[in-house]
């Protein structure tokens, strides 16, 4: 990167949860790239923005799991809001997807937009485009944006089971 930029973008997130889900700090970034459907330059692109946003290590290859924590619990929301929008079809997510599906009940389901989806529900964009396929390939990584999504558009009590199964997945207690 040329120029520093130190404004995240969301696919930082997902880069992030992806190298969380796959519990294994030698990652290399072509492999990443073709598991998140997004080219290896935006991979790049993004651990350098995680580095300087004190996120990934220096050598950026693990995750500083407090810091993601931090930023998940009280950022995400604000940073990248986002509001249920029409009822489509989906892969379903936030409190509608494991693991807060048998915690929460509703009536109405949380959708990421999908072709290929199963379930209707109000729609919640995904924090990138390529979000539904990469979950689909990865349980873990599924898991991990379903309690993101829930940050971003749950309510006080999705909100609290998310932040107790988050630091739960990034071994940080609770």
């Amino acid at each position: 990167m040329k120029h520093q930029n130190g404004q995240m973008k969301p696919q930082d997130i997902l880069i992030l949860l992806k190298i969380v889900s796959t519990k294994n700090e030698a990652w290399s970034q072509k492999p990443m790239a073709e598991a998140l459907c997004m080219s290896q330059s935006e991979v790049s692109e993004s651990v350098a923005r995680s580095k300087y946003a004190g996120l990934l290590e220096p050598q950026g290859k693990k995750v500083m799991k407090l810091a993601l924590m931090e930023f998940l619990q009280y950022g995400i929301r604000y940073v990248f809001p986002q509001k249920p929008g029409p009822v489509v079809r989906g892969i379903p997510t936030s409190h509608s997807a494991s693991p807060l599906k048998d915690e929460i009940n509703s009536t109405e389901d949380f959708v990421w937009p999908y072709a290929k989806g199963t379930v209707r529900g109000h729609s919640i964009v995904p924090l990138y485009i390529s979000v539904p396929e990469a979950a689909l390939k990865d349980a873990a990584l599924y898991e991990l944006l379903v309690l993101v999504d829930a940050l971003r558009v749950g309510r006080a009590r999705e909100k609290e089971l998310a932040i107790k199964e988050l630091k739960k997945h990034l071994g940080l207690g609770e």
